[in-house]
């Protein structure tokens, strides 16, 4: 894949759907300054290279659910097939073949209220070619706002969507499928999500607008970085002094290298993936950003060898 090169105005476009996933081009255009030809001929070209989409995302630890990054090695050979039968599962997103083909690293999430009695590995695929598996919750997720930098404060406050947590709501049937197409195109149309709904194309609309406002559902970019030129990626876990956890991960988050953070349940508790332009670029970083970070016991590498579902789509092979 050849990477594409950004201009002022395609990173303008990223952050702006950075800040608001839904807006319409025309709002950006008027907001950046440009014609709303321009934004949807940017996006469109972004999009068609496999640079970004905006994906909807629901707050799943309000409604009850635990997220798992979950890691599997396995024999020589059958990483890809393994890897292909976890990425095809609807519980499943990140499925990423790791350190030579024989290790994977995956994200998934359980019910902690309706399925207290379940074993999570319960529902992950039994094979003799995989030799261990370890499951491990994700506590809190740290992150860095304002990643893309390329707009104005006032740009900012013009594309900015105000969120009240507080606000009670309930999230029900309808709100799952219209959850499921959002987790695949977050920029699916009105008549799209109606049709799945069963709803009215009005309240469909009414109702997104709600679930965002309140929290439930927000809008993220899933950027590719391998697109843009970042060929090293890869999983760190941390061990981490108990005392210097929260101060590390909120550290990480501000690297423009790492893509996410999260504290862990085990005894790796820090997890993080990182994108690199190179193997160079890797050294540089694990050596001086990260080995700079007071706290840090051990830190296992695993190069990213393939990404085979990224957020909640499969990807081809």
């Amino acid at each position: 894949m050849k990477p594409v090169t950004l201009d002022v105005v395609d990173r303008q476009l990223i952050h702006a759907l950075d800040l608001d996933g839904r807006a319409p081009f025309a709002r950006i255009a008027d907001v950046l300054g440009v014609s709303e030809n321009t934004v949807g001929r940017r996006y469109r070209r972004l999009r068609q290279a496999g640079v970004l989409r905006v994906v909807g995302a629901v707050a799943s630890a309000r409604l009850g659910y635990a997220l798992w990054t979950v890691r599997f090695t396995c024999a020589p050979a059958f990483g890809i097939p393994i890897a292909t039968a976890l990425a095809k599962r609807p519980d499943t997103f990140w499925v990423h073949l790791l350190s030579g083909g024989t290790e994977i690293a995956c994200t998934t999430q359980s019910s902690i209220v309706e399925q207290t009695d379940v074993l999570l590995l319960d529902k992950l695929p039994r094979s003799s070619r995989i030799t261990s598996v370890s499951a491990h919750q994700m506590l809190h997720g740290f992150t860095r706002l304002g990643r893309w930098s390329a707009l104005s404060d006032e740009q900012i406050a013009a594309l900015r969507v105000p969120v009240d947590p507080t606000e009670e709501i309930t999230f029900d049937d309808a709100d799952r499928r219209l959850g499921q197409v959002l987790a695949d195109d977050g920029r699916a149309g009105y008549g799209e999500l109606a049709a799945v709904s069963g709803l009215s194309e009005s309240t469909v609309k009414r109702r997104i607008e709600t679930l965002r406002r309140t929290g439930l559902l927000s809008y993220q970019l899933d950027i590719s970085p391998r697109a843009l030129g970042f060929q090293s990626e890869a999983r760190l876990w941390m061990i981490v002094r108990p005392s210097a956890v929260a101060s590390v991960a909120s550290a990480l988050a501000e690297h423009e290298e790492v893509q996410f953070a999260a504290v862990t349940t085990g005894p790796a508790n820090l997890v993080a993936a990182i994108a690199c332009r190179n193997a160079t670029h890797l050294y540089e970083y694990l050596t001086g950003d990260v080995g700079s970070l007071d706290g840090i016991q051990q830190m296992e590498t695993a190069p990213v060898v393939r990404t085979v579902k990224r957020s909640g789509s499969l990807l081809p092979l």
